[in-house]
């Protein structure tokens, strides 16, 4: 049986170091399954307009630590806050603040996209503040996603990229505090993506705090603020997409043109060799390639899966 450590959570409720803008905190959070540990003791915090992209290959424990943060499941051990309550006992209107866009939900098939909205919309109505009004306008909120054209039209008739759009719908109907988004642009065009981008920035700009799950390293990198890497069950890297490029050891790809002919040159000192060459060359089409997130993930999470203490350790955790 999974229990919680109740002392553990005493602990946590007298943390003066936690204020009202901190919407996520998880310290040493431990999930096993009979004899396996999936989460070996995570922390991280996020703010209030923050958005997280949390990133690791396949079963590094993504989805069980979402799951955990969205009261869907209960840890083995350590200390999690959403929303300043653990998620364990959570009750109906602490959920009323979350929003949970899934990579693929039933849908209701006969209903239309604004009767269903309109009546989701509806249970969030008695949990309406007076900083935040609840639920979201149906027509505002249909035009926000791009499917006012659509309003009238059965789901069942949507496309799939007009369904995802609905998806997102359906998870910020109620003006969530606190948005989870898997995977959320898949099966979309790329306008649709753009529009969306445009989206997580507004809700951000709004004070929602948003937490991303995507294998799209490109999608994160223009959309979190920071970026936390899971695999092996912990965090290996926790810093803004910049900042975990910079400590990648991999070198910047530096191409030139001169007198007609293509040059490619790798250094780990970009700016003093393109300093050397335009002081002694004329050169033309310089372009200069450093170090991605995607490079920084993809060595970090090779250097763990191969046992490399080292490649972990090259990584200062940055946090806030």
């Amino acid at each position: 049986m999974t229990v919680v450590d109740e002392s553990a959570e005493t602990r946590h409720s007298d943390d003066a170091d936690v204020d009202d803008a901190t919407v996520l905190d998880v310290r040493g959070l431990r999930m096993r399954y009979g004899s396996t540990d999936v989460l070996g003791g995570i922390d991280f915090r996020a703010r209030r307009g923050e958005v997280l992209a949390l990133l690791g290959p396949n079963g590094a424990g993504k989805t069980t630590t979402i799951e955990i943060l969205e009261g869907f499941r209960m840890r083995s051990a350590g200390e999690v806050r959403v929303l300043g309550v653990d998620p364990a006992r959570g009750n109906e209107a602490w959920r009323a603040r979350l929003g949970i866009v899934l990579q693929s939900w039933r849908d209701h098939g006969k209903w239309r996209v604004r009767e269903l909205l309109a009546h989701l919309g509806r249970y969030y109505a008695r949990y309406s503040t007076k900083d935040v009004q609840r639920p979201w306008d149906v027509d505002e909120l249909i035009a926000t996603v791009g499917l006012t054209p659509h309003a009238s039209k059965k789901v069942s008739q949507l496309s799939g990229g007009q369904r995802r759009r609905l998806d997102v719908a359906v998870g910020i109907v109620g003006r969530p505090d606190l948005l989870f988004l898997d995977e959320p642009t898949a099966g979309f065009d790329p306008e649709a993506r753009r529009e969306f981008h445009d989206l997580v920035h507004r809700l951000a700009d709004d004070e929602t705090t948003i937490l991303l799950t995507t294998h799209d390293l490109d999608e994160a990198e223009k959309l979190a603020n920071r970026i936390l890497i899971l695999a092996g069950g912990t965090i290996i890297a926790n810093g803004s997409p910049d900042e975990l490029a910079r400590r990648t050891s991999a070198d910047a790809e530096i191409k030139w043109s001169q007198d007609g002919q293509r040059f490619v040159h790798s250094t780990p000192d970009a700016t003093g060799f393109v300093r050397e060459l335009l002081q002694q060359h004329d050169v033309t089409d310089l372009e200069v390639r450093r170090a991605s997130l995607e490079d920084a993930y993809m060595a970090l999470v090779h250097g763990v899966e191969s046992g490399r203490a080292d490649a972990v350790r090259q990584f200062e955790v940055v946090t806030r």
